[in-house]
């Protein structure tokens, strides 16, 4: 069995899950700058035309990932109402009313909404350590909050918005976990054209007022990276790496975000700043330093997605074996064995106790 999947199966999601983090944070106060004096559906529309485009460069041959089919028809207009279109309204609109900083740090709160619906929908294990590093997690973010509370600069409405942009991003993250296996670029780009064609058409009904051509350039720019790359890396950690433990690595963006602000001129980080930063990045460490193992069962099942041959999970054969990733429709017969995991695809048994 290939070493990456017997002693650190996490190491790969969770790194994934941090460029994700890392693209998505800092895009925060730049839409703040960009965004000034435009509507939030305006706004959002922007930032998911832009996403749209990387996700249309970044879908893969069909014989590398598995395609979209007409049954996630649904699953996708769920995705792209939460995601694409309530999540970055609210955070648009939230972004007016308070400092980038504080509306960065509040979007810690996505973790948790995450995580507690993989664990609700999908019965994703969440052990003591995944536990604590959500705590770490959450708890650096509180703590962040308090040091801009103390500064005087956070605006109540606006980060109750954000509040609501990181409940809908819970569930649109919630809701991708069945979408991971597909081609991550097809999904951004189905998701974020829905997204923008519903923003733009309310943005066009109530009369917004139209961006000039470096307001509309940044944002699509913004759009592409932080939401369009962004989302690719973060399906690709989902199917790695599970929901939960993605949506709480994850959490690690408003660092990023605060700290984009802070470069941007965005002053004041106290000693509550550089503690909850402390916390976060140790969350963080104990994500992807996980070794979850046991002896488990696999029970008969069909499905395609992306695979190679060196995991311990794809036994069947071809002629010619092929190199590297590769997609179709492929069958697993019943297996036991003992291995490190975490709840990807091929691992979502229950655990007792």
């Amino acid at each position: 069995m290939h070493p990456d999947h017997t002693h650190a199966p996490a190491l790969r999601g969770g790194l994934l899950a941090v460029l994700a983090a890392l693209l998505f944070g800092v895009s925060t106060p730049l839409i703040q700058r960009l965004g000034a004096g435009l509507g939030a559906f305006t706004t959002a529309a922007l930032l998911y035309a832009g996403a749209a485009g990387a996700g249309a460069l970044l879908r893969q041959p069909a014989t590398r990932e598995a395609r979209l089919r007409r049954s996630d028809l649904g699953q996708l207009v769920r995705v792209a109402l939460a995601g694409a279109l309530v999540g970055p309204v609210a955070l648009a609109w939230g972004l007016q009313r308070t400092s980038g900083t504080s509306a960065s740090l509040m979007l810690t709160l996505e973790a948790v909404f995450t995580a507690a619906l993989a664990w609700r929908l999908y019965g994703e294990t969440l052990d003591r350590r995944v536990a604590a590093a959500m705590a770490l997690l959450v708890g650096g973010g509180v703590a962040l909050v308090l040091d801009q509370r103390a500064s005087g600069t956070v605006g109540v409405w606006g980060l109750l918005a954000v509040l609501v942009a990181t409940a809908a991003w819970g569930m649109d993250n919630a809701w991708s976990r069945p979408l991971a296996e597909r081609d991550p670029g097809q999904v951004v780009l189905a998701k974020a054209a829905l997204g923008a064609a519903c923003a733009a058409t309310v943005a066009v009904l109530s009369g917004e007022p139209l961006p000039s051509g470096a307001q509309a350039a940044g944002l699509l720019a913004v759009g592409a990276t932080g939401y369009g790359l962004s989302l690719r890396l973060y399906l690709l950690a989902q199917r790695h790496f599970g929901a939960a433990r993605t949506g709480s690595v994850f959490a690690l963006a408003p660092f990023f975000g605060a700290a984009a602000a802070w470069a941007l001129g965005e002053r004041g980080a106290g000693p509550l700043w550089w503690a909850g930063a402390a916390l976060m990045l140790a969350g963080v460490l104990l994500h992807l330093l996980e070794r979850h193992a046991h002896t488990h069962e696999h029970p008969a099942m069909d499905h395609e997605h992306a695979h190679t041959h060196d995991d311990g999970h794809h036994l069947h054969r071809h002629t010619p074996m092929p190199v590297g990733p590769h997609s179709h429709w492929h069958q697993h017969d019943p297996v036991r064995h003992t291995h490190a995991h975490v709840p990807d695809a091929h691992h979502q048994h229950a655990h007792g106790g």
